[in-house]
């Protein structure tokens, strides 16, 4: 018989940190976002149809039936986690109190994007959940070392999601977990450790791989059109779907892979820092890859973030490419 999805998912949690460290966050917080990855994944197998609903969120962005049915799911997660402080979304970005008086030596506050492929969703590939977790109860005009785990669920095929953790004191990891249907954030649904250490590698590579995001502005920026045909010419393999999480992932898992989102003039950033960009620069550095501003080319977790719609774009993955990507583009 399969052991309870803690007992699994805590126990290699458990193996990351050292003993007594960080209780909550190892039994409480990270079990209960990633169940709630389960029902998320059974709720959108379940809706069959993928329609706006006639609201937008703060950042007026139309809102779909599936938006809000992932964030009533992680909020329902969060509100069982004493030691959540305070949460905020993409779809309500504001560090709202979950209500918890708990008297605990550990505060976080969670910072995610509920569904992160709008523009996919319909035709039905693959789309994802982003969490980040941060020390303290905001997130705000904080240094980014206080964010010390990262989430990313993938809903495809498979539900699978990849977690890092980055605690004070204690050594970086990053790995891959594969999730059975769950009917609730509660369900006993089984969650088995796929990758206990998910890692970019280093160079020879078998195969390279691309990620061109926001393709149309290589209309209007000559150095992106030319890297663009750099890596075609290079033989390297095109691996982009236009979902954020998927794209990432693939190279994740792959080993290797390069994504780029550029800012220009016309195109400009649409990545949110809190929502996107630094959860997803946190499990890209722990996998022992590199994750810089594709504005200026400092590190997505070198600065504070000061506001919730605060936005740049993105060069993520394996470490020489993007040091190669950066003086390609902003040298």
């Amino acid at each position: 018989m399969a052991n309870p999805p803690e007992l699994n998912l805590t126990t290699h949690l458990q193996s990351l940190l050292p003993s007594g460290i960080r209780p909550s966050l190892v039994q409480e917080v990270i079990p209960k976002l990633v169940q709630s990855l389960t029902a998320i994944s059974s709720a959108l197998r379940s809706s069959q149809t993928v329609s706006q609903i006639g609201t937008a969120n703060a950042f007026g962005d139309d809102q779909l039936n599936v938006d809000v049915l992932a964030e009533e799911i992680i909020r329902s997660a969060i509100a069982k986690c004493p030691s959540i402080f305070t949460a905020s979304s993409e779809e309500d970005p504001v560090e709202r109190s979950t209500g918890s008086t708990a008297d605990v030596a550990e505060k976080y506050t969670v910072g995610f994007d509920p569904l992160d492929g709008s523009s996919i969703i319909a035709p039905n590939w693959t789309v994802g959940t982003i969490i980040g977790i941060w020390d303290g109860i905001s997130a705000l005009h904080q240094s980014p070392k206080n964010q010390i785990a990262a989430i990313l669920g993938v809903y495809g095929p498979r539900t699978t999601a990849v977690i890092a953790l980055r605690v004070p004191g204690c050594a970086a990891a990053c790995f891959e977990v594969g999730l059975g249907e769950g009917k609730s954030a509660d369900s006993a649904s089984h969650i088995e450790i796929v990758q206990p250490k998910v890692r970019l590698l280093d160079a020879p590579f078998k195969t390279r791989y691309f990620a061109p995001a926001n393709m149309r502005a290589a209309a209007e920026d000559e150095k992106y059109m030319n890297l663009i045909t750099h890596f075609v010419s290079q033989r390297y393999t095109l691996r982009y779907s236009g979902g954020l999480v998927p794209d990432v992932v693939h190279a994740l898992v792959k080993g290797h892979g390069i994504y780029v989102s550029p800012v220009t003039a016309v195109s400009k950033a649409k990545l949110r820092r809190l929502y996107e960009l630094t959860p997803i620069a946190l499990i890209v550095e722990c996998a022992g890859g590199l994750a810089i501003d594709a504005g200026d080319g400092r590190s997505i977790l070198e600065r504070p973030i000061e506001h919730t719609d605060e936005r740049a774009g993105l060069m993520c993955g394996t470490a020489e490419e993007v040091e190669f990507v950066r003086k390609f583009l902003l040298e």
